[in-house]
């Protein structure tokens, strides 16, 4: 389509003189708000100096609904989730699907009656099914063996085509990857994610939301992320439009109980830079343009930033350059090589002589990934993160597509293309910039309804996004612009 709009429709746009001009007399003032604001104070967006055009960044602050959202999570109802997946004994892929009492197939029932209960709040916008699947032998998997995932979907309202997705995985294990019959608690590992996202699902399932949110607890993920990669998979060859995704893994702690000091207001937010499904070519154009630090995934981490570290949630989300930790992987990978958005939260610290441990007490020490290790009112905090994340995003338009620079010349300005949402509550859209050592995106423009904006600011010096405004103020994610003639 055209990327232009008609002058009848373009609203009035400063000139490059206007923004020129404008800039030497915000050079002082675009400081001092950064600096002030008790979130830049707090570490939770980086401050600038830089004069330039448009006005400072500033976090979105939650709406009313999410203010809601955020007070009936229910600390209570998270120990109990936790408490009562650690009763299963072992939750090990490997182990029985049929005892009513033990093993992974009782703890895939018990999760799916919950989310169930939970749907039937939701006047239907809410479903829920066993997605099960046969994973012939593997590494890990002796022989064929069902995984199942649990999966509930709150379908939105206006876009239910574009989607997010929350996961925490349901399986555990002991030392032995292989010991399918000892007891596996997995109170931390992963527990505590699964509690998270049941009670995201039970808050969220009586409210209206604009996109669709999948909560799923999955399996097979201590023997290979078999469960996760399923789902990625199946979404992707039903042309599902997943704008992002959230693994909760290993959530459950302020602390490692290693003698070093707790640390109960932060999560670890783990993302890549170079998309994992890009060609060779593409992760080279991206790295030759300095957009190795622009992709997709990173985008999502600052707006996640920008809407959950707050008073609101108690926490600040200290965001990783990295697609995981070292000699770890989670179930955010196989939806970043499906091309998805993804990160992984997890805890500030783990503690690795419990995490996998067998349950045992070695001179009056006692081991294993239990309960009693895990810190309730954290993993509360850690799903008002998520939470106000998702609602963030389903509340949003979706993030801006096929976002061009334009680089068929030699200029001082900066021209940007995209191409227009269909959202009924679009109100128009915002180019975002930093420099290009800053994490954080730092200067806001807006620009109104249009799809087509030239701007005083040289695309040689800083990094550029642009990001989609509705009527009730709430932002997309930013998307980096790709070279275009």
């Amino acid at each position: 389509m055209d990327t232009h709009q008609s002058e009848a429709r373009r609203p009035h746009t400063p000139t490059r003189r206007a923004f020129l001009t404008a800039s030497a007399g915000t050079a002082a003032a675009v400081a001092a708000p950064l600096i002030s604001h008790p979130a830049v104070a707090a570490g939770r967006l980086a401050p600038t100096g830089t004069a330039g055009p448009g006005r400072p960044v500033t976090p979105q602050p939650p709406d009313a609904q999410l203010r809601d959202l955020l007070r009936e999570l229910d600390q209570g109802r998270i120990a109990a989730t936790v408490n009562r997946l650690v009763g299963f004994g072992t939750r090990h892929t490997l182990s029985s699907q049929d005892d009513p009492a033990r093993g992974i197939g009782a703890a895939r029932d018990w999760i799916y009656a919950q989310l169930r209960q939970y749907a039937a709040a939701s006047g239907g916008r809410m479903t829920v099914e066993l997605q099960s699947f046969v994973q012939e032998p593997a590494p890990r998997i002796p022989t064929p063996t069902r995984i199942t995932n649990v999966v509930a979907t709150l379908r939105g309202d206006t876009a239910p085509n574009r989607v997010y997705v929350v996961t925490g995985h349901y399986d555990s294990r002991v030392t032995d990857v292989m010991d399918a019959t000892s007891d596996a608690p997995g109170a931390d590992d992963d527990a505590s994610g699964v509690a998270a996202v049941l009670e995201m699902a039970r808050v969220m399932a009586t409210r209206r939301t604009e996109a669709t949110i999948v909560f799923a607890a999955v399996a097979g993920e201590e023997q290979g992320l078999y469960g996760s990669t399923f789902l990625a998979k199946q979404l992707k060859a039903a042309g599902v439009d997943v704008q992002g995704m959230f693994s909760n893994d290993i959530v459950g702690a302020s602390t490692a109980h290693d003698g070093t000091p707790p640390d109960p207001q932060t999560v670890r937010l783990f993302v890549e830079g170079v998309p994992t499904s890009e060609t060779p070519a593409e992760a080279a154009l991206r790295q030759s343009v300095g957009g190795e630090n622009d992709g997709p995934s990173r985008q999502l981490a600052r707006f996640v930033r920008e809407v959950a570290s707050n008073d609101d949630t108690g926490m600040t989300v200290r965001v990783i350059w990295r697609r995981d930790r070292y000699l770890r992987g989670s179930d955010h990978i196989p939806f970043l090589q499906q091309g998805y958005p993804a990160g992984r939260f997890t805890e500030p610290r783990e503690n690795f002589a419990h995490q996998h441990q067998d349950t045992r007490v070695e001179n009056g020490v006692q081991f294993g990934d239990l309960p009693q290790f895990c810190d309730f009112a954290y993993i509360t905090r850690v799903a008002r993160v998520n939470t106000a994340a998702l609602w963030s995003l389903a509340q949003a338009p979706g993030t801006p597509q096929d976002v061009k620079i334009v680089t068929s010349t030699l200029t001082d300005d900066t021209t940007l293309r995209w191409r227009r949402g269909t959202e009924p509550d679009l109100a128009g859209y915002e180019v975002v910039w930093r420099e290009t050592t800053d994490a954080d995106w730092t200067h806001v423009i807006d620009v109104g309804d249009v799809t087509s904006t030239t701007i005083g600011l040289s695309k040689d010096n800083v990094a550029l996004g642009v990001r989609a405004v509705d009527r009730a103020g709430h932002r997309s994610p930013a998307a980096a612009p790709q070279p275009s003639t």
